[in-house]
């Protein structure tokens, strides 16, 4: 049987949400486990995924979906293939699926080391390397800070998909009751994580110095004295990847047209 590049394409996305789903929950169980620090972020998770009968497979796996994800957000920003339109807001959310874009091909970069290697940088070094490297550059504090803003304006986005729901739009009719909850429950909690990271780049750019800057992993220990917050905040990235499975099921993914290349939103 001969399968369409359209077909391709949504089983390709559907992969991509997942290996994000598989991420979200380790560290969400990670997290409240308390029984391993997760300051290197992802790199727990995909050491977890590794650690587990077959998980050279898996981690593939989570590779290639990963890449699938990165290319559906790229195609945001090239060819609007969710509708967001051409004015500030829409292009804000557009840029935003782009920074996605690129975090995800970093995500899957990492999975690729782990499943060829069994090991790879540390998340947070990372993350304060490149950041260091940006700094020593003219205007390079202006560039960190302007990281930083875009970090904090994606929290307030993702704070305000989870408040109001919007998300609701793009999933199907058929998924599950609570649906609404756990998204909401997920967005949230991706939005503190997400604040912080854009905080600690602001201070570094204000400092010219790249010391505290914090990674995803980086993050969610900041909050490891927090005690009710810092469990809440495991919940959260727990319920987002039970969200993104059901995404995996449930999202409205937009067709390709017969050239195989620009999207046409599915009615």
């Amino acid at each position: 049987m001969q399968i369409d590049k359209s077909e391709q394409f949504d089983r390709a996305v559907r992969l991509g949400f997942l290996a994000r789903a598989t991420i979200y929950i380790l560290l969400g169980v990670l997290a409240l486990a308390s029984s391993k620090q997760i300051s290197d972020g992802p790199a727990a998770a995909f050491d977890a995924i590794g650690q587990a009968p077959g998980g050279t497979l898996l981690l593939w796996l989570v590779a290639i979906g990963l890449v699938a994800y990165a290319l559906f957000r790229l195609a945001s920003p090239l060819f609007d293939i969710e509708h967001e339109g051409s004015d500030k807001l829409g292009w804000a959310k557009r840029v935003g699926h782009g920074g996605s874009a690129i975090g995800h091909l970093l995500l899957a970069w990492s999975a690729f080391q782990f499943a060829t290697t069994g090991t790879a940088a540390d998340d947070s070094a990372r993350a304060q390397e490149v950041a260091a490297g940006v700094l020593s550059v003219n205007l390079g504090p202006v560039l960190v800070a302007l990281a930083g803003v875009a970090f904090l304006a994606t929290a307030l986005f993702q704070a305000r998909e989870g408040l109001t729901g919007s998300f609701m739009h793009t999933i199907s009719r058929n998924a599950p009751r609570g649906t609404r909850q756990i998204g909401a429950a997920g967005y949230c909690a991706r939005a503190v994580v997400f604040a912080i990271i854009g905080w600690s780049l602001v201070q570094s750019a204000w400092s010219e110095t790249s010391d505290g800057v914090v990674s995803i992993g980086g993050a969610i220990t900041s909050l490891g004295d927090m005690g009710i917050a810092f469990d809440l905040l495991g919940v959260g990235l727990l319920l987002f990847g039970v969200f993104s499975l059901v995404l995996a099921r449930y999202r409205t993914i937009p067709d390709m047209d017969v050239s195989g290349r620009i999207p046409a939103f599915r009615a």
